[in-house]
């Protein structure tokens, strides 16, 4: 049986607001997250312009990596993916 055809998006708005297409976002190859690569990367998936299995294969990252990304998006907003201040947002 084939897969279902998934209909694609050919941009979704970005966190600066900003059209976002595949050709905008990270460098497969990116090694040095700042907090806008990996917010692009949480609204491409979220917008349906990448599944989240190809931003995984794509940026080789793990699903508990990304859906960390997510979640403090959802929580504390952009700054929340800033990777110095982790300790003031980590719940004990």
């Amino acid at each position: 049986m084939s897969q279902p055809i998934r209909s694609r998006v050919n941009y979704v708005i970005g966190p600066d607001g900003s059209p976002l297409t595949i050709a905008d976002l990270p460098h497969p190859s990116t090694k040095r997250w700042v907090i806008r690569r990996k917010a692009e990367v949480v609204a491409a998936v979220r917008g349906g312009l990448l599944s989240l299995e190809e931003a995984c294969s794509r940026y080789t990252l793990t699903v508990e990596e990304f859906l960390s990304w997510q979640r403090s998006i959802d929580r504390h907003g952009l700054a929340g993916l800033r990777a110095t201040r982790i300790q003031d947002y980590r719940v004990v």
